[in-house]
């Protein structure tokens, strides 16, 4: 079997050192300060390990730009819906303007690679990568080769550091409420395919609420959204088609507007016939038709925090491996108790003085 070629990690352990300053001594950053014996250890290593960098990365490295990149792994309607994404950008911008750094935003189609080409055509001292993708060997190469680089989104099988919300606690806590309402029948739309680690998360949160209520999972009552209000809609008629229920956790605000239009299609009323919990609690949520219950992130911190992060990084400092914000639940109107619920009229039934 053929021998893989050694990587930045490798050079890191012999020598001692981080990732990144690994990547410090090996691409000549003269801004950073690094002790000549330091700097001897990582180049002996790289020796002994017959290590070279990885073009592209050193090309960023040795920039010293004073910018940050955010990646988005979106394609561009997915983004215009994201209603969070403005206060996001809000906090890493703050992050960088503190520490006198600019940010780039690049939006990257939801398909594995194409950090090559940016990293060609940019100049950046790190990026943070929203919506990371577990399948992508090309981000774990540049992750490898030591490039500072902060995820927004955890992948187990990618060693950045990330910072997410906690989409486990976020997810049970809403279904928990609507199990705590009476609800036993309850629905769920995810966020995004599975292969996104929030919509697998939040899966896991509605399954871990209903087990702990004694409440039996039925894979009938899931379905798959995709990022905007429209596959919300879908997702909900869809649902509605296949059995009843009495609520449903929608693991998105945007998806959640789509869902409350489909159920009005089939003329029931939320909360009356089914209650809604989302997710986000996006500016416009308080706002539905009802005012929509939802788990709220804060949105702000979780731009703000993966900027910190990064620039540590950029400066050489040991970071966790792992950040998760905490979530809450906003009550609001989009949720009733089962004994509330009155059925609609059938249109067969008749007033008493038609009977008469």
């Amino acid at each position: 079997m053929a021998r893989s070629r050694p990587t930045s990690i490798d050079v890191a352990r012999l020598a001692g050192v981080s990732r990144t300053t690994v990547s410090f001594v090996l691409n000549a950053r003269e801004d950073m300060s690094i002790s000549p014996a330091t700097r001897d250890r990582v180049l002996d290593a790289a020796s002994v390990l017959g290590y070279q960098p990885n073009a592209p990365a050193s090309q960023l490295a040795r920039g010293a730009s004073l910018t940050i990149g955010l990646v988005l792994r979106q394609d561009p309607g997915q983004i215009a819906s994201d209603a969070s994404l403005p206060q996001t950008v809000q906090g890493l911008g703050d992050a960088a303007r503190d520490a006198g750094y600019q940010v780039l935003v690049e939006s990257l189609p939801p398909v594995p690679g194409g950090y090559r080409r940016l990293l060609q055509s940019r100049s950046v001292d790190g990026l943070v990568v929203s919506g990371p993708l577990a399948d992508d060997a090309e981000l774990r190469r540049v992750i490898d080769d030591g490039f500072p680089i902060v995820l927004q989104g955890h992948v187990a099988r990618l060693t950045s550091p990330s910072v997410d919300v906690d989409n486990v606690a976020g997810a049970k806590a809403a279904v928990r409420h609507l199990i705590d309402q009476g609800h036993t029948s309850i629905a769920m739309i995810t966020n995004a395919h599975l292969t996104y680690t929030s919509a697998a998360e939040r899966l896991a949160g509605y399954q871990l609420a209903l087990a702990e209520a004694g409440l039996e999972f039925d894979p009938r009552l899931i379905a798959e959204g995709a990022f905007v209000a429209q596959s919300g809609f879908e997702a909900m008629a869809m649902l509605l088609e296949r059995r009843p229920f009495t609520a449903v956790f929608v693991a998105s605000d945007v998806l959640a507007l789509g869902a409350m239009g489909a159920i009005r299609a089939k003329r029931l009323r939320i909360p009356a016939d089914i209650s809604l919990v989302g997710f986000d609690d996006i500016p416009l949520a308080a706002y539905f038709d009802p005012p929509l219950t939802t788990v709220s992130i804060p949105a702000y911190d979780l731009g703000k925090t993966a900027g910190n992060l990064l620039l540590a990084q950029i400066r050489g400092e040991p970071v966790p491996q792992r950040t998760l914000l905490d979530t809450d639940l906003k009550v609001r109107e989009s949720v009733g108790p089962v004994a509330d619920r009155q059925p609609p009229p059938r249109k067969a039934d008749k007033t008493a003085s038609e009977r008469s």
